[in-house]
């Protein structure tokens, strides 16, 4: 395997994150990967998705479905810290360049607490794990990790 076969993809555009399960602030990977790399964190919802429950971790997955949303976080990061916080989420998302991994990063819109809509980087479920959501889903109704 070359060096360059595992490693995660980097895009050069420096969007926020939006974050719906274990990273949002609080959880146990907000504190090993993005705290102290903060410069914002506001409160967002994705429309056009659900979540799901994974085996301790959510996945989402493009739902257009009237209603479907997932609640969660757009975490803005320090620029200086930002392209080791873009490496370090996509290992942990186990985000393949060739799209074949556990979750996939997109670029898609979501809508602040405050009614602004912004563009973010969202890890959905890589196309094996949407698959079997797809034939047996684990839907979170409510569209809150934290809530369920």
């Amino acid at each position: 395997m070359s060096a360059s076969e595992g490693a995660p993809p980097v895009e050069a555009e420096a969007l926020p994150f939006f974050v719906y399960g274990t990273l949002r602030t609080g959880g146990r990977n907000h504190a090993v990967h993005l705290a102290g790399r903060c410069a914002d964190i506001r409160p967002a919802v994705l429309e056009g998705a659900a979540l799901h429950a994974g085996p301790g971790f959510p996945y989402a997955v493009v739902d257009p479905a009237p209603g479907r949303r997932i609640v969660g976080e757009l975490v803005t990061v320090r620029p200086g810290s930002y392209a080791g916080a873009l490496v370090a989420l996509d290992r942990l998302e186990e985000c393949r360049a060739d799209g074949t991994g556990l979750y996939v990063r997109r670029r898609m819109t979501v809508r602040t607490a405050a009614g602004e809509l912004r563009e973010a980087w969202v890890y959905l479920a890589g196309p094996e794990a949407e698959a079997r959501l797809r034939v047996r889903p684990a839907l979170i109704v409510s569209g809150d990790w934290a809530g369920r």
